[in-house]
């Protein structure tokens, strides 16, 4: 297992970020808006949300400490 430490800013963004993913997706399969609003303002949750996760993820995994990962393979 890899193990990374993260300030709570950053488990912040990662949440929030997390937030607009689900926000959009809901909001796509929601019905209270008429259809061209709701996929207007889905997707752009959607591209927003996964937009910002991919940069987190990497910085996350990437800025681990070397040792991090030496220890899990070691399991």
């Amino acid at each position: 297992m890899i193990k990374a430490e993260l300030t709570l800013p950053e488990i912040g963004l990662i949440a929030v970020t997390r937030g607009l993913l689900g926000a959009g997706i809901a909001l796509l399969l929601a019905d209270k808006l008429s259809a061209e609003q709701r996929k207007a303002i889905g997707w752009t949750l959607v591209g927003v949300g996964a937009l910002t996760t991919i940069p987190l993820a990497v910085c996350t995994f990437a800025c681990a400490p070397s040792g991090a990962a030496d220890a899990a393979s070691s399991y």
